[in-house]
Parts: C-alpha cells; structure tokens; sequence
C-alpha cells in the first residue's frame, strides 16, 4: 500500500506545558504551579513563599498581557505579593473569556492558570536552535537584545543577530556554547551556565527527547545573582513523530480550536476558519491561498481555507461539504480543483452525493482541471442539479461573488 501525507492541525502547548519540558530536559525556569480553580491558586501562591508572585492565564494566543476578560478584568498577566490576590485574580480569570489580538472576537475561555514565582531580570537576551535548510540541519541563534520582536532587531540592529551551525553529529562544541554565550553577554560563572543551557537546548530539540524542530526562549535572561533562567519559551514539533512522542502529543489541547477544524482534521482535511461568507474549498495549500486571494480581489471574502490534500476519496468530498454548509456564514461554495493526482471524476461524484444528501442551499460555483476532467464535467452536467461551472480560476471567483449579490 503506498505512503500517503495527511495534513494535520500544528500541536500548540500551553506555555506551563513548554516550561514543564524545559524542566524535565535540565534548563532552569521559574518555579511554578498549575492550578484550575480559584482555590487552588490561593493554595499554590503559599507553598510557592516568594517574595513576588505572577499569575498568568493560560491560552494559545498571544497578547494577553493586554488582553480583556469578559468578567470585567483586564490583562491575562499579574503581579502580586499577595497569596490572596492570586486568588481573587484567579477567580475572575477562570471560566471567562479572555480576548487579546490574536483571540476570536468573543475571546478564549480560560481553564488554567499558571502561578510562578516572579524573579528580577537584569539583562534579557534571545535564544534559538531552529532547522535550517540552508545547511541541513539546527542553527543556533541568539542576541543580546532580548524580550522584543526578533524580527525587528534583524531589521535593525542585524549585527546583534548571532549565529552556530551545529553539526548534527558532533552536536554543540563547547567552544561554539562558550562563544555563543559570550556574544550573548553572560561573563564569568553565567556564561557557563548560559553555554550549559545551550546544550540542554540540543538535547530537547533532538529525536532522542521529543522531536522538537525549533526550541525559542524570548527572554533567556540573567538574574541580579547571575542565575541563567528561561523566562518563557516556544517550542515546535516534527507532527510526523507522533507515533513516537504520544506522550507529547497527548498534551495538545484541541478546545480551544475551531470546532470545524478539530473535525475536518479527523478525515485528513486541512480547515482554516476565516471571516467572509464565500467558502473555499481546494487541494494543495497554494492553490486555496491564490483561491482565497481572488475571491477577494474580485470583491468577496473567504469562509474558509480548505485543503482536500492529494489522495481525496469520495467521502471526504461528502465531509467538506458538510463541514463547510455547517458554517452559518457561508452564503456560496466556490471548489476549484487542479487534478494533477487528484481525479477530478471522484471530486463530481464527490459533489452530486453532497448536493443531494445534503439539500445543499447555498450557490455552488465548480472550477475543475486536470485528470479525468471531462467525464467529471459530464458528471456535473447530467446530475441536474444547479451547479454553476466555470472555466477558469477568475472565472469561477467573479461568478461566485456575483452569485451572492443577487440573493
């Protein structure tokens, strides 16, 4: 039987799950506790006795340090010195929705807190061991310029952007740690401490702890006592390791996710929910990125981004039918279909099972290409059902947003 790819939906661990692996692999971080209810945050506040304490609600989305709960509290992020208030705090955190930039409209709601005692920095730096391809294989990359968009400090200061190709058999030279720490800025007893954390870094990237493809610690930083601390970290998967790392992947939370898109990765579907009311519905991701382009330029919004991928079978042409009609928004259905492996046949067959079983009662406008290409236009033309077809890509956008106009 031939190898087939699925695309799946990216693992995101919650950041005390990040931290928890950072843990275990040797690397210093704050000293924290987990907790899910307001009482048990109290609780964890105590047994922590530090002299601050942070409390930071626990979602997938970025910006919550300025973020807003529906429970009339604002920031996902604080600082106390009180047991008592990370109790308070953590009951108008858990249970409510927190909206931030990254968050839909109505916001996340929150499950867990993380309560960590809080240490002073005296100096944050960046650090990374991501795969490059240019080399074939990890790179480390740091900056003394820490707690800031990297991005912005490549474009401005490229100089404090600073670089070691590791050699995957030789892993990281001590001599390659020890000058990666200095351009760092650590000196004295924390540049070896600084190096020693790169190394663990590696261990915790490789296949021999969880398949890690990028470990990034904005900020790694130094304390006034010269301790070296990870202060936050972002960590990505190889998802193809999942049948080796299921206690990793047994972690990933899928509540906070589309409901649509937990769904259609089940029949190895690619869903991306967006905001417009034409849905898409496309193999290969560059062709529903252009899809989606389109449409828009022609004056409508996508629904959606959705991807069949290269091996489609009948049922899941019947399941993205279903996903996407399940969509309140969606008032027309464009599928634009290039048959390079796909046959487009199974594509119609596909779509005259959906429109019939599914009453389907939004405009359908079908752009197909490729193998088999003509017998899937006969298909579609003596099914009798109102399918309008278009003959190319501009076509099928330009008939699809006209189609909503006259309802």
């Amino acid at each position: 039987m031939p190898l087939r790819v699925s695309p799946r939906r990216w693992l995101n661990l919650q950041e005390y799950q990040s931290k928890k692996l950072m843990q275990d692999s040797g690397v210093t971080v704050q000293r924290f506790f987990v907790a899910d209810t307001a009482s048990e945050a109290l609780e964890a506040a105590k047994r922590l006795k530090a002299k601050e304490i942070v409390l930071k609600a626990q979602i997938l989305a970025g910006g919550r340090g300025k973020g807003v709960f529906d429970s009339g509290l604002k920031g996902g992020v604080h600082l106390t010195k009180e047991p008592a208030a990370v109790g308070e705090l953590a009951g108008k955190m858990l249970g409510f929705n927190l909206t931030t930039k990254q968050t839909p409209k109505e916001g996340v709601k929150v499950k867990t807190v993380m309560v960590a005692e809080a240490l002073d920095i005296s100096r944050e730096t960046y650090f990374a061991i991501l795969m490059d391809r240019s080399c074939n294989g990890p790179v480390m990359v740091g900056s003394p310029q820490g707690g800031v968009d990297i991005e912005e400090v490549a474009a401005t200061t490229p100089e404090l952007i600073f670089k070691e190709v590791i050699d995957i058999f030789e892993g990281v030279r001590d001599d390659q740690a020890l000058r990666m720490a200095a351009n760092l800025g650590f000196k004295g007893p924390s540049q070896s401490s600084a190096a020693s954390v790169q190394r663990e870094f590696l261990w915790v990237i490789s296949s021999l702890k969880v398949d890690a493809t990028q470990v990034e610690v904005n900020p790694l930083g130094e304390t006034p006592e010269g301790q070296v601390v990870c202060f936050d970290a972002k960590i990505n998967f190889d998802d193809n390791a999942e049948f080796r790392q299921k206690a990793v992947f047994a972690m990933d939370d899928t509540t906070e996710s589309d409901p649509l898109e937990t769904e259609a990765a089940k029949y190895d579907l690619k869903y991306i929910g967006l905001d417009g009311n034409i849905a898409c519905f496309v193999n290969g991701a560059g062709l529903a990125m252009a899809t989606c382009d389109i449409i828009d330029l022609h004056g409508g919004k996508p629904a959606n981004f959705l991807d069949l991928g290269g091996g489609v079978k009948e049922n899941q042409v019947y399941v993205a039918f279903k996903l996407l009609t399940a969509d309140p928004k969606v008032e027309a259905i464009l599928v634009n279909i290039f048959g390079g492996i796909v046959n487009c046949a199974i594509i119609a067959n596909g779509i005259t099972k959906a429109c019939r079983e599914l009453e389907l009662k939004v405009p359908l406008v079908v752009r197909l290409e490729g193998t088999n290409v003509q017998e899937a236009k006969r298909i579609l033309s003596e099914s009798g059902l109102p399918i309008t077809s278009a003959s190319d890509l501009d076509d099928a956008a330009k008939k699809a947003v006209a189609a909503i106009a006259k309802k």
